[in-house]
């Protein structure tokens, strides 16, 4: 994923079987963050940074949406637990996380998708559906100060 290109398309429901698409999402900023699983102890402090900063996050105009390999039942416990109050993907077939990147490269790429295992990512798409920038390594404890710091000031 490099800067400027346009973002790949998705098609994905989320917990409650709502649909999103790239395409719903034009003209506002959008991260998708992948997350290796549901319930984890550091994808638990990411989600729970992204619910905390949820409002400041809106404010400013970006949308965010979880990204993991697991399914509707799982995604559903993982935001009821923690009250997360927003979207988490279901990525039937590794799909989005193949068009992303989320897999990685070689090797490791069949592994992680064998095992369903994603690499911590976020991917910022601007509100003309581009990568606007990737963060390889998120940090999990204050992952929505992150993200603000990248969007311009509104």
């Amino acid at each position: 994923m490099t800067p400027g290109q346009a973002a790949p398309d998705f098609d994905a429901l989320d917990q409650h079987g709502t649909r999103h698409r790239l395409t719903d999402y034009r003209g506002r900023w959008l991260a998708l963050y992948f997350y290796p699983r549901d319930d984890t102890p550091g994808c638990t402090k990411q989600a729970c940074s992204i619910r905390d900063g949820h409002a400041a996050l809106a404010a400013r105009g970006l949308t965010v949406l979880g990204v993991s390999a697991q399914g509707a039942a799982a995604h559903a416990a993982f935001a009821g637990k923690f009250g997360l109050d927003f979207p988490l993907l279901i990525d039937d077939g590794l799909l989005i996380a193949r068009r992303y990147g989320a897999l990685g490269s070689g090797p490791i790429a069949l592994l992680r998708g064998w095992l369903g295992l994603y690499r911590r990512i976020s991917v910022l798409i601007d509100p003309e559906g581009r990568i606007a920038r990737v963060i390889e390594r998120p940090d999990v404890s204050r992952h929505a100060d992150e993200l603000l710091a990248l969007l311009p000031p509104h």
